[in-house]
């Protein structure tokens, strides 16, 4: 049976990803975006034209151009629409930008979140599932991550923030009964992405030159996560009220980064040039996912390897990114 779900954030890389897998599922879909700059917004409309484009004539489809902090405009969406779930993907993103505008990711993230859950418990939605992030965990010392961690040491504003709306889900979970998962994504990648993303920004300095930082000399290690694994995880949360849970959605197979760029520099066929950096106070070495507990409560199997993974990022960066007629090794 086909739902109506809201989706926030929906022009954004994950976002706009959600809304093309729940469309083609047959779902009837609003997804609202405030198209801000935190990168060039024109990326974020040609996520949205894509989805017209393919959906425009379905009559299931409806895109707003608002902010979560708008309480009127929530509350009007959530009156004129019959929602069954929400996907709550809507924040400010990234953990070095949060050191320099924590008030902006604290307001966004947080009260943006608080006026959700304050329609959706009105509304006495079926389901409100929202991004978390594997930067709740801090430099913990429990190897793979697991959601008991306490998570109580955030090392920036960013993860504090999603912190905190993990604990504000909990609270609207014991008093008014809300179904409520906040799914800790790790190192997302694919194609769409953001270019602030460590996999865009190394393609963008073997091809355009651009100046990229390399912190620690790539001796990190991610639990890199390719888009279609993200969303598939992201809609069976939505399709399984749990009441409250975090879940844990990654690959659960660390790659240090160092070849992670390897591998993309053999795809491309040239050499990236990337500047030195200490690793910054608010990275960590490791991040590496159990997915023990989403796989048994929601069913989630990531099934696409790293260089499945990155071969189809290429082949994306390549067809749309790169200039006609430039070769490409992959």
């Amino acid at each position: 049976m086909s739902k109506t779900i809201l989706v926030t954030g929906a022009a954004g890389f994950i976002g706009s990803h959600c809304v093309r897998a729940l469309l083609a599922r047959g779902d009837r879909v609003v997804g609202i975006d405030n198209l801000n700059d935190y990168y060039d917004p024109r990326l974020k409309k040609n996520n949205l034209a894509l989805i017209e484009r393919a959906h425009a004539d379905s009559g299931r489809w409806r895109f707003v151009h608002g902010d979560i902090r708008d309480r009127e405009l929530l509350a009007k969406l959530f009156d004129q629409n019959g929602f069954d779930a929400a996907i709550h993907l809507a924040a400010m993103a990234g953990v070095r930008a949060s050191i320099d505008q924590p008030h902006l990711y604290w307001d966004v993230n947080l009260t943006g979140t608080l006026n959700l859950l304050e329609e959706a418990r009105r509304a006495r939605l079926g389901n409100f599932v929202f991004a978390s992030t594997s930067s709740v965990y801090g430099d913990t010392k429990i190897m793979p991550f697991v959601e008991t961690d306490t998570c109580d040491r955030p090392l920036a504003p960013y993860a504090a923030s999603k912190r905190a709306t993990e604990l504000l889900a909990y609270s609207y979970r014991h008093l008014h009964g809300l179904n409520c998962t906040a799914l800790r994504y790790f190192t997302v990648y694919g194609p769409w992405g953001r270019p602030d993303m460590m996999a865009l920004k190394v393609l963008d300095n073997i091809h355009f030159g651009r100046q990229v930082v390399l912190f620690n000399k790539g001796q990190m290690h991610r639990d890199w996560t390719f888009i279609g694994d993200i969303t598939a995880g992201t809609i069976l949360a939505a399709d399984t009220p749990l009441g409250f849970e975090a879940l844990n959605i990654g690959r659960g197979e660390p790659i240090l980064l160092a070849e992670f760029i390897a591998k993309l520099e053999a795809l491309s066929g040239k050499k990236a040039n990337l500047q030195d950096a200490p690793m910054m106070k608010a990275d960590v070495p490791y991040t590496f996912a159990d997915i023990t507990k989403a796989r048994k409560l929601i069913g989630y199997d990531p099934v696409t390897s790293l260089d499945e993974g990155l071969h189809g990022l290429y082949q994306w960066y390549a067809e749309h990114v790169l200039p006609s007629g430039q070769p490409t090794a992959a």
